[in-house]
């Protein structure tokens, strides 16, 4: 493709039909060439003769003689489009134009390829258009209402020698522009302009063709944009050689100026303010030019915002053309005069505030008898206010019964007073509030209680939800004009200002009630002056001095400041030694009496003396314990633990504080043994299945005693672990009568406890597994009997742990998996070498035929 490139001129394919007097435009441009990118063209001009030079580009001298005026007056030009490209201009052509015009471009190619040079002929031919208007030649003038319509027509003819069209376009011009309306084009499509493509789709706009070639614009249902100045403009078209239509002339002519009279319509008052119970009256005004014969269509509208739809909006009254109202029974629409009509509303309510606006249609009748719709407008909406008739009361708040303690009730009354223009479409409700006492630098919040609708129902607020669903607090209306608040109980939270307000409501014509007015009440202060409780509980021992196996003794007296109408509850503790093992914490709960005397034990486990400890109310501040039997095991700090109750709301019982008495002491001085245990074995350390002895031996220093005055409660306990950092589990227990209890075990192994003398106890675990490890000790309660015959219960004593130690026996372990092993493989050989003889005697046995050979001595030469 590079070889085959080479420079090419180009001109438009002739010939080019033009007309007289018009303006030719011929370009001219170059492509694929050498050298700089802007080219330089020559114009040269032929009538079947020599060419004459016309214009160049480049050479001021190269125009010719007779074309030197015409190209300095500016009638013939050359116009650079481009590097490449150039028009040739002139202006009001001429019959003498007519003929060929060459362009030439001077070479710049490094070879000379391609052509330098393009011809074009132009047939000039005479202006045979001609458009006009009316019969007169300055343009009509025509004044129309908003809906009528626009008719206007103008001629357009040629005699043009060659097959030309027409292209008709009607122009409209509001401002400085003109803008298209429609065009019936000269490929004979009907194109509107911009703007105007619904309507001409509507059938509003339509251009069409009459007699004497002319052309008809109608306009329907003319506006206020359609006003202004109309102009028909006609353009002549001819096909080129091309096939392609081109423009040779155009003309225009102006034919009328339109001026259109708007149609308004507008309610006659601005912004209206009424009094509740007064008539409204608002007058919707139609103004237009019309003098023939209309009627119109009224509907008035009413909305609550002024940025509403007519969708949106409330159709109150309309009126048809054939002056049929729509009925309504507190509002009318009557007809006044021609262009007026009065909208009236009676017993205006308060419900009647917002905007109100009329929209008015204009209807024209036709030949054929039927309406035509020409305009429809809606009015600017006007504000209507309503003001309601507040009636005029006052309110007073006071309390009826005030608290002086917690707990007391609270009882308000919230009256009206001074009532005046309290009709019977009036109602009053009620709301309670509740502010909280802060200090000055605080800001005070208010916290709703409760509130009445219009229908009197109880709305709670979240303070006091709970207790009134509770019957705590009580909302009543005691009276017409009085309305009660009542607190059961008041409690120190209660404490602040509480105050009201009366809502009064006013009944609407659609019997629904709204609210017109609040009045609030002075605020009410509940508050009383609290002091702290205080509670003395004092403990007396009533026998000072005794032994074990007598009876213990000793009241608890209370009392209390500043508890209204106190019960009291008692708990009797007793803090253990350190040394006692039934109680590692040191204090132990006993027995104990609530409020409404109902005794309960505690913590007190010892079976035999169920019955042995008695609690009891002496007085209403003063209480007895007596423990029955005394044991030296029972030696000990005691008090009282005192609870006051003040009554609380429903019946309950609030607690208020509590109190400790001064310890008594229990010590018994005995000059009995002192007992010792340990844990001994011979062999801690046992392997799997064997059997584990424990001894727990008891020793005694001091005085002896006889063995029947002796007897021990022995318990086992073990540790799972190594650093005695797990809870003990008991294992088994012997008691002082002999009967042994042990503990549910989950392993294999078995525990037998005895008792082998009278200071040893033995414990055996048979068939030890490895979960039997651990630390192990005994802890043995000793009993004592008394000169009296009386068994006194010593302190528990806890031995010293010692560490039991299994392990697992290889040999034995392996022993019988060895063995097993053995018997399996010898039954396994010999079944398989008695599957093997019996598979090579029966199974796999083949009869060999041996053929049968003559045994025949050799024979010698000279016998054969």
């Amino acid at each position: 493709l590079a070889f085959c490139r080479a420079r090419v001129v180009r001109v438009p394919k002739g010939p080019l039909i033009r007309v007289v007097g018009t303006e030719v435009v011929i370009p001219c441009s170059v492509s694929d060439y050498d050298g700089p990118s802007e080219q330089n063209f020559d114009w040269e001009f032929s009538r079947e003769t020599d060419f004459v030079r016309i214009v160049s580009t480049w050479d001021s001298t190269f125009t010719s003689e007779e074309y030197q005026k015409r190209v300095g007056h500016g009638d013939i030009k050359l116009r650079r489009s481009s590097n490449d490209a150039v028009e040739l201009v002139i202006r009001n052509i001429q019959p003498t134009d007519q003929g060929t015009y060459k362009c030439s471009t001077p070479s710049t190619d490094a070879t000379v390829q391609g052509n330098y040079d393009a011809e074009v002929q132009v047939k000039v031919i005479s202006d045979g258009l001609s458009v006009s208007g009316s019969k007169a030649r300055s343009s009509m003038s025509l004044k129309l209402s908003e809906g009528d319509s626009i008719k206007l027509r103008c001629s357009a003819i040629t005699t043009s020698p060659e097959h030309t069209h027409l292209h008709v376009t009607w122009q409209m011009k509001s401002g400085s522009t003109w803008r298209d309306v429609l065009s019936l084009t000269h490929e004979g499509k009907f194109q509107p302009g911009p703007g105007y493509e619904e309507r001409y789709r509507n059938g509003d706009i339509r251009l069409d063709t009459g007699v004497n070639d002319t052309y008809r614009l109608s306009v329907s249902q003319a506006s206020s944009v359609d006003g202004g100045a109309y102009r028909c403009l006609v353009s002549e078209w001819v096909r080129g050689a091309d096939s392609s239509w081109q423009k040779i002339q155009e003309k225009s002519v102006e034919i009328a100026s339109v001026a259109i009279q708007r149609t308004d319509v507008v309610i006659s008052t601005s912004n209206v303010s009424v009094t509740e119970r007064d008539s409204l009256d608002l007058t919707c005004n139609i103004t237009t030019d019309r003098s023939g014969i209309f009627q119109a269509e009224v509907m008035w509208y009413f909305s609550a915002s002024p940025d509403d739809t007519l969708s949106d909006a409330q159709v109150l009254l309309s009126v048809d053309r054939d002056s049929v109202v729509s009925d309504s029974t507190l509002i009318s629409l009557s007809h006044v005069d021609r262009n007026s009509y009065r909208l009236l509303v009676r017993d205006v309510d308060v419900e009647d505030s917002g905007y109100y606006f009329c929209q008015a249609a204009v209807w024209v009748p036709l030949h054929n008898g039927s309406w035509h719709k020409v305009v429809e407008r809606t009015s600017a909406p006007v504000s209507v206010v309503v003001t309601a008739l507040e009636p005029d009361y006052e309110v007073f708040l006071n309390a009826s019964k005030t608290p002086k303690f917690s707990d007391d009730p609270t009882e308000l009354n919230c009256r009206i007073t001074n009532a005046q223009d309290t009709e019977a479409n009036i109602r009053f409700t009620v709301s309670w509030y509740y502010r909280k006492r802060l200090r000055s630098d605080d800001v005070v919040t208010e916290e709703l209680l409760a509130t009445m609708d219009a229908d009197w129902t109880l709305l709670l607020g979240d303070r006091s939800r709970e207790r009134t669903q509770n019957g705590e607090i009580i909302f009543s209306k005691k009276a017409v004009d009085t309305f009660s608040l009542r607190i059961q109980w008041t409690s120190e939270s209660d404490r602040g200002d509480y105050f009201c307000v009366i809502s009064a409501w006013s009944r609407h014509r659609n019997n629904s009630w709204v609210k017109s007015k609040d009045v609030t009440s002075a605020s009410v202060s509940i508050f009383w002056a609290t002091q702290d409780y205080t509670l003395t509980v004092e403990a007396v021992k009533l026998k000072p001095f005794f032994v074990a196996g007598h009876t213990f003794e000793m009241t608890c007296k209370v009392s209390s400041k500043n508890i209204k109408t106190p019960r009291y509850s008692v708990l009797i503790t007793a803090e253990k030694p350190l040394t006692d093992q039934s109680n590692p914490n040191g204090t132990t709960r006993i027995i104990s009496l609530n409020q409404d005397s109902v005794v309960r034990l505690e913590d007190w486990t010892d079976q035999t003396r169920v019955d042995g400890v008695v609690l009891e109310k002496v007085q209403e501040n003063e209480f007895r314990y007596r423990m029955y039997q005394t044991q030296i095991s029972d030696a000990g700090l005691y008090r009282c633990v005192v609870t006051a109750w003040s009554p609380g709301g429903g019946g309950m019982w609030r607690e208020a504080v509590n109190g400790l008495s001064n310890p008594i002491q229990i010590d018994f001085q005995t000059s009995g043994p002192v007992f010792n245990v340990s844990v001994h074995s011979d062999n801690p350390t046992i392997y799997q299945g064997e059997l584990a002895d424990l001894l727990c031996i008891v020793t005694t220093e001091g005085m002896a005693l006889e063995p029947d005055d002796m007897s021990f409660d022995v318990s086992w306990f073990a540790v799972r672990s190594f650093a005695l950092d797990r809870e003990p589990v008991l294992l088994a227990s012997l008691d002082r009568r002999g009967i042994v209890m042990q503990s549910r075990r989950n392993g294999s192994s078995d525990l037998s406890l005895e008792r082998i003398s009278p200071l040893e106890f033995r414990l055996r675990v048979h068939g030890c597994e490895d979960h039997d490890f651990g630390n192990h000790y005994c802890v043995v309660t000793p009993w004592v009997r008394s000169a009296t015959g009386v068994w006194q219960r010593e302190p528990d004593i806890k031995a010293k742990p010692i560490f039991l130690s299994v392990k697992m026996d290889v040999l034995n372990a392996f022993k019988y998996p060895l063995l097993i092993g053995i018997g399996l493989a010898t039954v396994i050989g010999l079944l398989s070498c008695l599957i093997g003889y019996c598979s090579s005697r029966w199974c796999c046995k083949k009869e060999v035929q041996e053929t049968r050979r003559e045994r025949r001595r050799l024979m010698s030469m000279e016998m054969d």
